[in-house]
């Protein structure tokens, strides 16, 4: 694939007024998730429940892109139609989580970099055959009072890099996600200075691999309070800090920023987005990728009748992205 045609589906991705609904969890995570609303977590229900979300009507209006888990990318509807081609007939564009979680960074306790390089050529390549146009992996910074080091920032750089030129040698558009986490006591200022640098190493990193920035996506964290700081930065701190630290760190040829909700609730994540696209026009497009902030509301819906309740899970699922939606054009009015 050309670098017009990678740089046709990245900026497909981040359209106006679309972003990304992301319903890539784990088989572990959506366990959790399932555990949560007492449902069994056996293969059909997974499939069934992500089947309720991908069939969402009218769901391309302000969504315009999928993250998917493996199981998920191999699965079809109940009719045998499988879901990427359902999601690319609906002008839903497939995507693909390829990183296979986190171990721990030998020589710095408590830090992590992000498995999965090995074979990642051959599954690429396996998965643009399935008909996925996009991947993503997520490397995970940890704030304390010991991190994150330097060597732990530069190691997951160094991995979302390698990821990013293997997508783009395989006609897969990367989306490069270097979540600085929220858990932790700490102030936004903190939060600032460890996104500022992880993002710095970031973009380094993806120039030394010769990663084209125009068929590349970065999914952000934004500059935001830690989750048990007892002091929270009001909203449009929040939205002031982020663009701050993007326009410091981020290369304007990049086509497009989604952020993730990282544990917001979902009308925060949803009021940041406004804030953050409400301060004029900034050098990339500024959308969503959210998971939970997108799906809560709907799997507790389809929860309580897994037959009855998918239409009204699925008026649950539209709702959040009409709201996502217009926050990404600076439009939602709460």
């Amino acid at each position: 694939m050309s670098i017009e045609q990678l740089a046709e589906t990245a900026l497909a991705m981040v359209a106006p007024g679309k972003g990304i609904i992301a319903i890539d969890e784990s088989t572990g995570t959506i366990q959790k998730r399932f555990d949560g609303v007492n449902i069994e977590c056996t293969e059909e229900n997974r499939r069934a429940y992500r089947e309720m979300l991908l069939t969402t009507p009218n769901l391309s209006d302000h969504v315009s892109g999928a993250i998917l888990f493996d199981e998920t990318l191999r699965q079809s509807t109940k009719d045998g139609s499988p879901f990427a081609k359902v999601m690319m007939d609906s002008g839903v564009i497939p995507g693909i989580k390829v990183d296979k979680g986190t171990v721990p960074l030998a020589g710095f306790p408590g830090e992590v970099v992000t498995d999965g390089l090995d074979g990642l050529r051959d599954r690429l390549a396996e998965y643009y055959k399935l008909g996925a146009r996009f991947a993503k992996w997520r490397a995970v910074i940890n704030i304390s009072e010991d991190a994150p080091s330097q060597a732990a920032i530069d190691a997951n750089s160094h991995a979302l890099a390698r990821y990013a030129a293997l997508c783009q040698e395989q006609g897969l558009v990367p989306m490069v996600e270097p979540e600085v986490l929220m858990d932790g006591d700490h102030d936004i200022d903190t939060c600032y200075d460890v996104t500022e640098a992880t993002l710095l190493s970031l973009f380094n990193a993806l120039r030394e691999h010769n990663v084209m920035m125009e068929g590349c996506v970065l999914k952000a964290s934004m500059v935001i309070s830690g989750s048990t700081c007892p002091d929270q930065a009001p909203v449009e701190e929040v939205a002031g800090a982020t663009l701050h630290c993007l326009r410091a760190t981020v290369p304007a040829t990049l086509a497009g920023i989604v952020f993730l909700s990282g544990g917001q609730s979902d009308e925060k994540a949803t009021a940041h987005l406004n804030a953050i696209n409400s301060m004029g026009e900034q050098p990339w497009p500024l959308t969503f990728s959210y998971g939970r902030a997108m799906q809560s509301a709907a799997l507790k819906k389809w929860s309580e009748d897994m037959n009855a309740n998918v239409g009204a899970a699925q008026e649950a699922v539209y709702a959040r992205a009409r709201a996502n939606g217009l926050a990404s054009l600076g439009e939602w009015e709460g």
